[in-house]
This record gives structure tokens, sequence and C-alpha cells, in this order.
């Protein structure tokens, strides 16, 4: 009889080793190796999620392959069918996240229910819930679709075999880390478990073009539970996002091969379900205090979209020997560095000053264009001189005090101008080959102490 074989492999990276370590040489994280009997195969040969998805295939020139573009499937969703880049491409495997409870389950019952409404078959596959509770949140988001199927199973067999017999035009798995393959002894959720059976599913969806939607736990950081390689063999990766004690959602896709990675949808959570918020630069800006100081706007890029977020700076005099620098949706690295623009270029004596910066709504920033808002909030709080309510602020702030160009300055104002603010401040080389709005003025400047002069009054 042949010795069984184990190997101990990290939770978190994916990592192989012979023997226990506490320490994972992969990614450095602590009791993570986890004990896996190594199975070979029948054929003697252990699996590998390497396999060819046709094995008869050969070597095609590239000149020759007929680049035949299937029609994408669109929801009744506008949102979500922007973040996947115009609609569901037949035959791709897309990978969602999220905290638990922040609606995965919801959005995905509704798309199927938009799907099937279409005539198009869809199977939902539940590996966490029982089909009656399924039916529940059908019944809560009015869902009467006779082409939607349920099936509560979590063997990735019978889960083949049914999609086999049924044909559906669409599939959903929630989630992946219920699902178990027979031929692999470790438990549900583990990495190997995971990596076999997005294998598995990617062949199906590749061979038979159809569009599988498996959703994926998080972790305590935010990133998708299980090995990274998870993120690498889907087509799509997206995160969804919004604070549980809120009702706004924010859809954002991280990996796309079928479109844009910087594209975000916003919904809102109601009790009949998720209703996407056409205008989010309403939404974002209902609430601003007028008249406020350390309150600014700026008009950010999301994918193709401009939207108008309010930033809020709060400065105060410090009460320790060491300022505290805080920010909530930008980069934490961000702050410390305008304030030393600021203090170094436009004198402002900020390094016994507490720092407090925060994008209102929920919605995070990390593109460069924000930088001039956020110096003219910061400095708007620590003069206690409010900018005025119809301004916007766009620009890169460099370390020596210089504002850059910036892209697509011509959808952030026009965005602007649909709002019905006045004036925008951006940087002067932006300024040609382009015609703004009539209704709203455009102020170029070069430095952080021209925009301060006449956007904040001493």
């Amino acid at each position: 009889m042949a010795k069984r074989k184990t190997k101990y492999v990290c939770q978190e990276c994916g990592y192989e080793s012979a023997r226990w370590m506490g320490k994972c040489p992969g990614c450095n994280n602590w009791n993570t190796l986890v004990e896996e009997v190594d199975s070979p195969s029948k054929n003697g040969r252990h699996t590998s999620i390497g396999s060819s998805l046709n094995p008869q295939s050969r070597p095609e020139k590239i000149t020759t392959i007929e680049s035949d573009k299937e029609p994408r499937i669109t929801t009744k969703m506008k949102e979500f069918n922007r973040v996947l880049g115009g609609g569901v491409v037949p035959g791709s495997l897309v990978l969602i996240g999220g905290d638990p409870g922040i609606g995965k389950s919801t959005l995905l019952l509704q798309i199927s229910s938009q799907l099937a409404d279409k005539q198009l078959p869809v199977l939902y596959i539940s590996g966490e819930e029982s089909a009656k509770q399924t039916k529940l949140r059908a019944d809560r988001l009015a869902i009467k679709s006779d082409l939607l199927y349920v099936l509560a199973e979590t063997n990735l067999y019978d889960i083949s075999n049914q999609i086999s017999i049924l044909k559906p035009s669409f599939v959903v798995i929630d989630s992946i880390q219920t699902i178990f393959k027979e031929e692999v002894t470790s438990a549900p959720g583990s990495v190997s478990q995971v990596r076999e059976c997005t294998s598995e599913l990617m062949k199906i969806a590749k061979s038979n073009g159809i569009p599988i939607f498996i959703v994926g736990h998080v972790t305590k950081e935010g990133s998708i539970a299980g090995p990274r390689l998870l993120e690498h063999m889907v087509d799509a990766v997206l995160y969804f996002e919004g604070e549980r004690h809120h009702t706004y959602r924010i859809l954002r896709g991280v990996k796309n091969r079928f479109g844009s990675t910087n594209e975000m949808g916003i919904f809102e959570m109601k009790e009949e379900g998720l209703k996407e918020v056409m205008n989010p630069s309403e939404i974002f800006l209902e609430e601003r205090s007028q008249g406020a100081a350390g309150s600014t706007v700026v008009a950010s890029m999301e994918g193709t979209r401009p939207v108008l977020v309010e930033i809020q700076a709060l400065i105060s005099p410090s009460s320790f020997g060491n300022p505290r620098r805080m920010a909530t949706g930008i980069d934490n690295n961000r702050v410390p560095l305008l304030m030393a623009v600021l203090e170094k270029r436009v004198g402002l004596m900020l390094q016994n000053q507490d720092a407090y910066v925060k994008v209102a709504g929920g919605v995070k920033l990390d593109e460069p264009a924000i930088d001039l808002a956020i110096a003219v909030s910061i400095a708007s709080s620590f003069r206690d001189q409010p900018t005025k309510p119809d301004d916007i602020f766009v620009g890169e702030v460099g370390l020596t005090g210089e504002i850059r160009r910036v892209s697509r300055i011509e959808q952030r104002v026009q965005e602007a101008a649909k709002l019905g603010f006045k004036r925008v401040f951006c940087p002067k080389r932006n300024l040609g080959g382009w015609t703004p709005p009539s209704s709203i003025q455009i102020v170029g400047v070069n430095t952080v102490q021209e925009a301060l002069d006449i956007g904040v009054s001493r």
C-alpha cells in the first residue's frame, strides 16, 4: 500500500512546503500553513490546474485567427453594465467579493432575474443557503421568473452535471469557498479546493460559452480570501463596497479583461433591493454644509465618468509633541506630503497642527488630480476661511508647489457646469485645445500659492 503523502499549504498565498513552518516564506504571515493530502489522479499523475481547455488545439498564426466579436448580454442595470465594460461577455468568469451582508447575493439574484426575464435560462447555485432561503429573498425582491433555477449544492461534480443538463445561459456560484471537488482531500474553502474548483468552472465557462459569476469571501483586511492565483485565473474581479449602516453601495472593477478597470457603479440599498444611482455627484454633495471652512469640491474621474465629491479637512492645534495625520478615503501618505508642501512653499505653520482629512460619502479616491482640493481644504481650515460654495478645484500638486496638468479636463468641467458650479480652478496647462461651457468660469493656476490667493481669502 502506497504511503500517503502530505504537504503544508499556506491559506493566504498558496505557498507549498514539505514540512510545517510557523511563518510562511511566501507572504510572511504566521500560522497559515495547513496540512493537506497530496492525492494523485487516477492515471498516476497529479492534478494540475494548467491542463488545456482544448487538448486538440494547435498553434495558429495570429493573422489567421478570426476575431469574432460576440454581442454582450446587457442587464437593466446600466451601472452594472458600465462596470463590466458594456455588459456580460459570454464565456467569461467573473469574481465578486465584498464584506458579509453588503449585498452580493442580492445584487446577483436581481441580475439573474433580469436575464431570466429576457428568456435566458439562469442557474443560481447556492452553497450557503437552502433553496427555501433563496426563495424568501426572491419574494422580498419581487422576483417571479420561470427561467430562474435555484440549486442548493456544493459538490462540483453534481454542479457540472446540472449545468450540462440544463444548459443555462448564465450561472451564479454563491460562494466559491463552499464548493468542493471530491478528488481533492482538503476541506472546502482551502487553497487547493478553491484553486481546483475555479479551474473546473473556468473550463466550463470557456468551452460552453456560459458566463459564470462566482462570489468570494473577503479577509479582515478587505481582500478576497484564498490564493492570489484566484484573481489571476478569472476574467474580471469586482469589489462590492460600502458601509453596512449606510444605504449606498459601490461596485468597483479592479480587473477586467473586457473593459476598463477604473469604472465604478453606485447603488442604493432599499427594501425592494438595490436601485442604481444615475447621478452620484448629487448624492455625494446633497448634505454639504454651505460656508464651512475646510470644505472643497473636486471633480474626480472614476473610469470614464466624472464624479463630484466633497473633501473635508479639519486642522486643530496639537496637544502632543507628535501631531496626528489621519485620512479617510484617500492615501494616508498624501496628507503629510501636501502639508509639507503648504508649509515649505506657502508658509503655513502646520508642524504643530493635527490634521484630519475625509472624503464625504464613503467613496475612495486615488488619482493625483485631487491634490489641489486637499491642499485648499487644509489651508481653508487652518485659516478658518471658507471657499466659495460654487468653486471646484482640480489639479496635481508637485513637491515644488506647481500645479500639474490632469487628464479628461473637458468631462470634469462639463459635469461641474451641469450641477450649477460657477468656477473651476485647474492647471493653466490644461486650458488650451478645448472650449469650456459659457456658464462656468475657468481659472488657470500655476502654483498652490496662486490658487490659495484667489480661492481662499485671508
